[in-house]
């Protein structure tokens, strides 16, 4: 259970890193724009607000890794419960204040790794 609970952890990291690329470095690009359904001229004029959410995404992704290379078990796991509830609390407000659709592919992953953390 532990292996899968850490596997799921790993797959939010791993998302939010993408997140990072994604809001840092191709916002502006033609598959920033389709994936966030922005115009050029919307990208241009909120890529640096775009950066900067991309680099607290990378934020999450780097506090959820330190979670799972922690070398004390204990610790690591309060690193992890921390950084999966920062990561649900973001993808709740994401959903409410952007678009649902934020819920389903931030939130969730990450409420059902905490889920899985907690049992492991």
């Amino acid at each position: 259970m532990t292996y899968i609970a850490n596997g799921l952890v790993a797959l939010v990291a791993a998302l939010h890193a993408y997140f990072l690329v994604l809001e840092m470095f191709l916002w502006t690009k033609p598959k920033g724009l389709k994936i966030f359904g922005n115009t050029l001229e919307k990208a241009q004029a909120s890529a640096v607000l775009a950066a900067n959410q991309g680099l607290y995404n990378g934020f999450l992704a780097a506090g959820l890794v330190w979670g799972l290379v922690h070398p004390n078990p204990t610790f690591g796991f309060q690193i992890k419960v921390f950084f999966l509830l920062c990561v649900i609390v973001a993808g709740l407000y994401g959903g409410y204040s952007v678009s649902k659709r934020i819920i389903m592919v931030q939130a969730l992953p990450a409420a059902i790794a905490l889920l899985l953390v907690w049992l492991a």
